[in-house]
């Protein structure tokens, strides 16, 4: 009786219409249960397997829809959470506020859509074979690589994050999170073959040998210390002030603000590095300078340095340029201009006709000027620092660029526009990707949480809960050298799944 039905499930899933549409929705909800908190990784394995599958027989037009349907499962469960920001904090009608998540998350299917088309009108083979596992899996990682370049890029919810503590967690430092996503879609493809192959042992074996590679291949490259300790263990206090966002840049809130972060900071003095969030001073550099330089002398004479996110000012060809950064207290030249800007958030799109429509498109602060690409490292008690503001620190490729030249990495965030969503979660779970990628900890700074010293491995030594008044304070250990992804980057992976990617297209030409 079980298998009627399952022929039947089999048949809605390979088919155009309703059923197969349904199921690409659920399976792509299915991969957001991959990721933290839930750390269901083999439901992300099942998500792309249901979709690859789903994708065998359809028409390039067929396809569209079902790759479309997957991507809307995926952002509407796993990114809906900007809805949070647009309503209680962009005070939009919950109406309003609605539609517009729901505009974003299915533009971000798009992706998926164009995708799925790419792969039944160019790359498809006829069979499912090897070329077939290969070429879906690379076809994914470009997917990925362009969603993290286009329009700014959106690279948030990549298939590898999954793995973040499986043992796939190994090729990190050696191809970024895009290498584990290449290797856990490889996987999910492989074991849609298994009953197939059942009665080809050469097929089946050459499979379990390269799933043992990947697999335990990862497990082995845990072991490997890519990078070595340099110096004194430095110690250091994160200050999670917990400020309401609501308060945070109300005038009458900003002294007591203010007040908050020095005196939480002269309870920890003594220790090499104090730091504060991302616009923990919500007041222009210029303006703030009297109250900031006097906090960083008053903890200068304790032994103890501050780092603080500030809205840096500057005049420049005419006009006023307001920057998102982050400086070293009371040391000249270093300060850090953010580069990569959140839309709506710190710049509006279209500003001259969006400005003024509604209040989401006018929140405070959301006329930032970008910083430049290529500034260096913060210098600070001796180390260099690696800083990303927020948003930042999801891009993997940007990253590694600054974590190259760096001794620790140090990224400040403001995650209280996303409330109690899955959002500062996920964020924290793209932090710890980027210490992995990098063999360095990392201290994550945060006005609300999650707050965290971030191993080299990617492992969590301390954290402070979300929306709690506390501090942060460890000591983490400086790292030098660099690990193959920061050595070569994307290169050889690019290369990688373009040679596939052309392999596939040629194939498939001389098929028609």
């Amino acid at each position: 009786m079980h298998a009627p039905r399952s022929k039947q499930a089999l048949a809605w899933l390979t088919s155009p219409g309703w059923p197969g549409q349904v199921i690409a929705l659920l399976a792509g909800a299915l991969s957001t249960l991959s990721f933290t908190p839930f750390g269901l990784w083999p439901l992300g394995l099942l998500s792309v397997a249901l979709l690859y599958l789903g994708l065998q027989q359809l028409s390039p037009r067929q396809a569209v829809w079902r790759g479309w349907a997957w991507g809307l499962g995926l952002f509407a469960s796993g990114a809906s959470w900007v809805y949070v920001s647009i309503h209680v904090h962009g005070h939009a009608h919950p109406l309003l506020a609605g539609l517009l998540t729901a505009g974003f998350v299915a533009g971000l299917g798009l992706v998926y859509a164009l995708m799925a088309w790419l792969w039944a009108r160019w790359l498809r083979p006829r069979l499912m074979g090897w070329l077939s596992l290969c070429a879906f899996s690379a076809l994914w990682v470009a997917q990925e690589l362009f969603r993290g370049w286009f329009l700014t890029g959106f690279p948030w919810l990549y298939h590898g994050y999954a793995h973040t503590d499986t043992w796939l967690a190994g090729w990190a430092p050696v191809g970024s999170v895009w290498l584990l996503s290449l290797f856990s879609v490889f996987t999910a493809c492989l074991l849609t073959r298994a009953w197939s192959w059942r009665q080809q042992p050469m097929q089946l074996g050459l499979g379990a040998v390269l799933l043992t590679v990947i697999w335990l291949g990862g497990l082995g490259l845990t072991q490997v210390q890519w990078t070595q300790p340099h110096g004194e263990p430095l110690s250091v206090a994160l200050i999670q002030a917990d400020v309401p966002q609501s308060q945070k840049w109300d005038p009458d809130y900003i002294d007591n603000s203010l007040a908050r972060y020095r005196d939480m900071s002269y309870a920890v003095a003594g220790v090499d590095l104090i730091v504060w969030s991302e616009t923990a001073v919500p007041v222009l550099q210029s303006r703030a300078e009297p109250f900031v330089q006097s906090v960083a002398d008053n903890l200068r004479a304790e032994g103890s340095q501050l780092i603080t996110g500030i809205p840096a000012d500057e005049y420049r060809d005419g006009r006023l340029h307001i920057y998102n950064a982050i400086t070293v207290a009371g040391v000249e030249g270093q300060t850090y201009n953010k580069h990569k800007l959140v839309p709506f958030g710190e710049f509006v799109p279209l500003e001259d006709w969006l400005r003024g429509l509604i209040a989401f498109f006018d929140l405070p602060m959301s006329s930032f000027s970008r910083g430049s690409i290529d500034q260096p490292p913060l210098l600070a008690a001796g180390q260099r620092l690696a800083p990303y503001i927020c948003y930042e620190v999801v891009y993997p490729h940007f990253a590694a660029r600054l974590a190259a030249d760096s001794d620790l990495l140090i990224t400040i965030s403001n995650d209280s526009w996303f409330g109690r969503s899955l959002g500062p979660l996920q964020h924290l779970q793209m932090a710890r990707m980027r210490a992995l990628e990098s063999g360095r900890w990392m201290l994550r700074g945060t006005n609300n949480g999650v707050t965290a010293l971030i191993e080299p491995s990617g492992k969590i030594a301390q954290q402070i809960p979300q929306f709690e008044q506390a501090s942060l304070v460890g000591d983490v250990q400086p790292y030098q050298g660099l690990t193959p992804w920061l050595r070569w980057r994307t290169w050889p992976l690019a290369a990688g799944i373009s040679g596939i990617l052309l392999l596939s297209l040629m194939h498939r030409r001389r098929q028609t």
